[in-house]
């Protein structure tokens, strides 16, 4: 009998004390608005939620509906459980405090409500990604800023995602390692289907938008060319390129099978850092891949120790196995 997510959380409140009843709380509410999302990514076309909102979002990127309609689930079911002082969304501007007539907590929310959306038309796997930080112990009884948000990637107390694909799954890190669940659309639950996921160390699988060899930085075309030489060249093995441009599906499958996911900076646009928001995207995923012991850095650094700046920040992203990454470093150095 697979456990349910509940179960699972009540195991790691009460017997680990790996987290407090907050958090738990927190958890199955985002799952539950997960599930909602992934109910109203399955209608499609027949739900009438395919296709342009004809706004942009904080970015400058154009907006699906479905971006904003994730947007408003996640808001409306995280604002009034009493667990959160505020939330930041990358389809947001600015944080969104908790309104007053709510009790607010100690916990601050940041999520990417559908990532992946250039997919959401052709069908292809998206997602939502989530990062749960801790207010620093001075907000307590004042208004939460954007700068009580600016914590590194290593303060997270709990990251995940859900994978809106032929199975809907919600993959979680409480800080004890990567657990599954994949939601049973019969009875409307969360059932744990893999614990301790650990991602190989070596790999003969790289994944990376080619289109944009041309803009990159030295090192990485170098490390792709060298990978592309196959067998007979530097690396002596043989490699295999995926690219699925939703971040979610290209970490899903390194976490189960290995691999290397690169967003590098390049030329094109190079006073941005990378395309990857740090503190919705990077830092959420860099947790879950080194809990699945890989790697995950900005080309030198590790992401987890980066010291934000500011919540919209983006950075170049290198994760997945963790001797292909070590193996990319080299090249930087």
């Amino acid at each position: 009998m697979n456990k349910t997510l509940t179960q699972y959380l009540v195991e790691q409140q009460r017997q680990n004390k790996l987290i407090p009843s907050e958090v738990r709380l927190l958890i199955e509410v985002i799952a539950r608005a997960c599930k909602r999302i992934g109910h109203t990514v399955g209608k499609g076309a027949l739900g009438g939620v395919l296709g342009n909102q004809g706004t942009e979002n904080v970015q400058g990127e154009a907006q699906k509906k479905l971006d904003v309609i994730s947007n408003e689930i996640l808001l409306e079911a995280n604002e009034w459980g009493g667990q959160l002082a505020a939330m930041a969304s990358e389809e947001m501007e600015t944080i969104h405090k908790i309104p007053n007539r709510y009790p607010k907590g100690e916990y601050l929310l940041l999520f990417d409500p559908l990532d992946g959306s250039s997919n959401i038309d052709v069908n292809v796997s998206i997602g939502t990604i989530f990062s749960i930080l801790k207010a620093p112990e001075n907000a307590t009884g004042r208004e939460i800023t954007e700068e009580d948000f600016l914590q590194p990637g290593s303060k997270q107390v709990a990251a995940g995602y859900a994978l809106y694909g032929p199975q809907t799954l919600l993959v979680l890190t409480i800080g004890n390692g990567v657990v599954v669940f994949t939601l049973d659309r019969e009875l409307g639950s969360w059932l744990l289907t893999q614990e301790n996921v650990r991602i190989p160390e070596d790999t003969k699988e790289f994944s990376i938008n080619m289109s944009n060899s041309r803009h990159w930085d030295q090192p990485i075309q170098h490390y792709i060319q060298d990978c592309l030489a196959g067998s007979t060249g530097p690396r002596g093995k043989d490699f295999n390129m995926r690219w699925v441009a939703s971040m979610v599906a290209e970490v899903h499958r390194i976490l189960q099978r290995g691999g290397i996911f690169l967003y590098p900076w390049d030329k094109r646009d190079p006073s941005k850092p990378g395309k990857l928001r740090l503190m919705y995207e990077a830092n959420p995923m860099s947790m879950l891949i080194e809990q699945a012991g890989g790697a995950a850095v900005d080309t030198v650094n590790r992401i987890l120790d980066i010291q934000p700046s500011q919540i919209h920040q983006r950075v170049s992203v290198i994760l997945g196995s963790k001797n292909e990454v070590e193996t990319v470093k080299k090249y930087f150095q």
